[in-house]
């Protein structure tokens, strides 16, 4: 089933285990943060703390993998808060490859997740300024993936591939009109948002290298501030922008708990203030940079929902007829306030 979790097999954990130098494991406990296609333990041994991960399938291409690695390696070099990573027993390789997989051990960070209170999403700003700063010089001979959610084929072969994929889920069954109504209204939204900003003028503006999922889950905070930044798996060449919307858009989401057909269609603007007030004290954002900025939201949106969905049909464990109806309630509010937003987007 989609929604089950990967898990590391008794017999692989001990082949991988063997290649570091980690001492006794006192302890392994599964980690059950992030991908549940990527299996990860929390390893606990007189040497210290450890997190063990398995690059999930797709995202484990070695090339892209060693790309992340020196990224990682070049922000811990300007001493900003990333995992170190562990090198094995001969080598000092920071990557594993082992029977067609990828490993990576990390060390462990002790941390809390996001609360949601103003401080930490004014750091949580503030810390992607000095991403952005910290990249400025880094070089590798790795090619850095390109692309994003911004006007991206995947993303409309994604929604064409829906009515297809989630058709047959229950909450479809009798709405399959709707749901073929609804695929169509995401397209053009996010063509015209997509439209709204290469007019901005985006494709002429400098690129460097973005974090590319600058949202809550992969931050950890202590005291209110950003104590390990994590996941590289989206890092990318792109005009950082990409990185700012996205992030505006991940810490002023409003949830709910009950299903995604009763959660808000507005957003916590006051977060998403605070987010990019946290961004401009550590860089500079031209006007023409932050007049996209709600189109590139509506983009990011629609993109994080299309493309997990049209692969299962979920998202998660939610369903993904819910999510996309959630996902055209809140780009409508985005729509319908973009004019006001721009107002204090430009102060």
């Amino acid at each position: 089933m989609s929604g089950d979790r990967e898990r590391f097999a008794p017999d692989e954990l001990a082949v991988v285990l063997s290649h570091y130098d980690l001492g006794v494991i006192e302890s392994a406990q599964e980690f059950l943060r992030g991908s549940r296609r990527a299996p990860k333990l929390l390893l606990t041994s007189a040497r210290g703390k450890f997190l063990l991960k398995r690059r999930a399938v797709g995202r484990d291409d070695p090339f892209k993998v060693a790309f992340s690695h020196a990224l990682v390696g070049h922000l811990r070099e300007r001493r900003f808060p990333v995992p170190a990573l562990i090198g094995t027993r001969d080598e000092h390789n920071s990557l594993l490859q082992l029977h067609g997989h990828v490993y990576e051990l990390f060390e462990y960070v002790e941390g809390t997740r996001y609360a949601g209170s103003l401080e930490e999403t004014t750091y949580a700003g503030r810390a992607l300024a000095e991403y952005h700063g910290a990249v400025t010089d880094f070089r590798t001979e790795w090619n850095p993936p390109t692309g994003s959610y911004h006007d991206a084929p995947s993303v409309r072969n994604g929604l064409n591939a829906i009515p297809t994929v989630a058709g047959s889920h229950d909450s479809v069954v009798g709405h399959e009109a709707e749901l073929l109504h609804l695929t169509q209204q995401l397209h053009e939204l996010y063509d015209q948002a997509a439209e709204r900003v290469e007019h901005g003028g985006l494709a002429a503006w400098p690129a460097t290298i973005i974090h590319g999922d600058w949202h809550p889950g992969n931050m950890l905070f202590r005291d209110q501030r950003v104590v390990a930044l994590l996941d590289f798996d989206a890092a990318r060449h792109q005009p950082r922008i990409i990185d700012v919307a996205y992030g505006m858009l991940q810490f002023s989401i409003l949830r709910g708990t009950a299903g995604p057909q009763e959660w808000p269609a507005y957003f916590d603007e006051t977060r998403m203030r605070r987010f990019l007030a946290g961004y401009l004290a550590g860089q500079p954002l031209p006007d023409d940079h932050r007049r996209v900025i709600p189109w590139l939201m509506i983009e990011s949106l629609v993109a994080e929902a299309a493309l997990p969905i049209a692969m299962t049909g979920s998202f998660g464990r939610l369903p993904g007829f819910g999510v996309l109806q959630m996902v055209a309630r809140k780009v409508r509010w985005l729509r319908e306030n973009v004019e006001r937003m721009r107002r204090w987007l430009l102060e």
